[in-house]
């Protein structure tokens, strides 16, 4: 076992030494650009004039200001992060990008608190749930009693 790890060891300083991992040639240094080129790709776009601030202006005051949290998972929705859309433009197939909870259980954060969901909250969950226990239950005790 010692003389296969002694081989294998040998070959490997061999292989990185003599037949190498290291390049065959130089490479050739480039020297860095000194002046700026412009660009005719229009990369930035073109400045907004007046008016177009005023309609953006007027279209961020019909949306809630504050964040968006999803309340399976705490993430805060962001609009660079979601094509630049406010997350009341979102259709109803959004889905966090986080957990992929549905758009309705986001809620609006105001301050430290987070209000309810988009449809009600976990209210009409839980008393689906409870009352599904409940006939379950009864059920059960009926079919003993009567079966």
């Amino acid at each position: 076992m010692k003389n296969i790890i002694a081989i294998i060891s040998t070959i490997c300083l061999l292989a990185t030494g003599a037949f190498g991992f290291a390049p065959a040639a130089t490479r050739a240094v480039v020297a860095p650009r000194t002046a700026a080129v412009p660009t005719s790709l229009g990369v930035f776009g073109k400045r907004k004039t007046e008016a177009q601030k005023a309609e953006e202006a007027e279209k961020a005051a019909k949306y809630w200001q504050g964040d968006w949290v999803c309340k399976d998972c705490g993430y805060i929705y962001n609009r660079a992060e979601c094509a630049g859309m406010y997350f009341e433009e979102q259709g109803p197939g959004f889905r966090c990008p986080q957990c992929s909870g549905p758009r309705r259980r986001y809620a609006k954060k105001v301050g430290d608190r987070v209000g309810t969901t988009l449809d009600g909250g976990d209210a009409p969950i839980l008393l689906f749930s409870f009352g599904g226990l409940i006939a379950t239950i009864a059920f059960g005790i009926w079919a003993v009693q009567n079966l």
